[in-house]
């Protein structure tokens, strides 16, 4: 009898067996969410903006104020720090790709997504005689066809003015520093008279022959590298980058 009660006793203090197996089922779906967990990239950005988009949804705003209808009929049903340029910038690739293989412009005009935003790069030659940043009559049709596109977009505008590598040197422009950025500014202020992209939204930048596309060792190459870029800037990316 004492032999049989011992036997009783440790087996009231051993645990089940089906912990055994359930232990190892737990240990397996934490070993599996770790490894998942360490395959993904969170992008933050998209995080963020989608985020802002589902408080909006629900009418839930920073300092506990909600949306009204007038609200979302007026501004969209977007967070405040959504980012619309995703939803825009196929739209606006789409137009101006159409536009630009219709008027044969495929070697003068570039449209290239990036993580700063929306590029539009023009080849010098479509806008400018070489040396000069007086727009040309071509250009200015061109200029407002992309205002025309971009317009509806609220992100700011980025106009981004190169030169290639060779010196110039005279009254108007003592060096391609002066030439790259009245070019920028020229294009900024054709916006701002003659269509109705808000002053506000605009910006000018020259960076002279410092960020070349191509080597400036043939004459196909300085031509593409002496361009004006138009941005549309991805909100977020500034934001997050300081860049605004």
């Amino acid at each position: 009898m004492p032999r049989i009660r011992k036997k009783e006793e440790d087996n009231k203090n051993t645990s089940p067996a089906w912990m055994v197996t359930y232990g190892d089922l737990m240990t397996l779906l934490l070993v599996f969410f770790v490894l998942m967990y360490s395959f993904s990239v969170m992008d933050i950005e998209k995080f963020v903006g989608f985020m802002s988009s589902f408080q909006a949804q629900l009418g839930v705003l920073d300092g506990g104020t909600t949306l009204s209808d007038e609200n979302f009929i007026s501004k969209g049903s977007t967070g405040q720090r959504f980012n619309p340029s995703a939803q825009n910038f196929q739209k606006v690739m789409g137009e101006m790709s159409s536009y630009v293989e219709r008027e044969g412009l495929e070697e003068q005009v570039e449209i290239e997504l990036t993580k700063r935003g929306l590029v539009v790069r023009l080849t010098g030659q479509v806008l400018y005689d070489v040396g000069k940043a007086e727009l040309k009559t071509g250009g200015k049709k061109l200029l407002d066809k992309i205002a025309k596109v971009i317009i509806d977009i609220p992100n700011d505008i980025m106009v981004e003015g190169h030169t290639d590598n060779w010196p110039i040197s005279n009254e108007e422009f003592p060096s391609n520093w002066e030439l790259s950025t009245t070019r920028a500014t020229n294009v900024v202020k054709y916006f701002m008279e003659n269509t109705e992209i808000k002053a506000g939204r605009l910006m000018a930048a020259g960076y002279s022959k410092y960020r070349p596309l191509f080597a400036n060792d043939t004459s196909e190459h300085r031509a593409r590298n002496r361009r004006v870029e138009i941005v549309v800037l991805n909100t977020l990316y500034y934001e997050n980058s300081e860049g605004r």
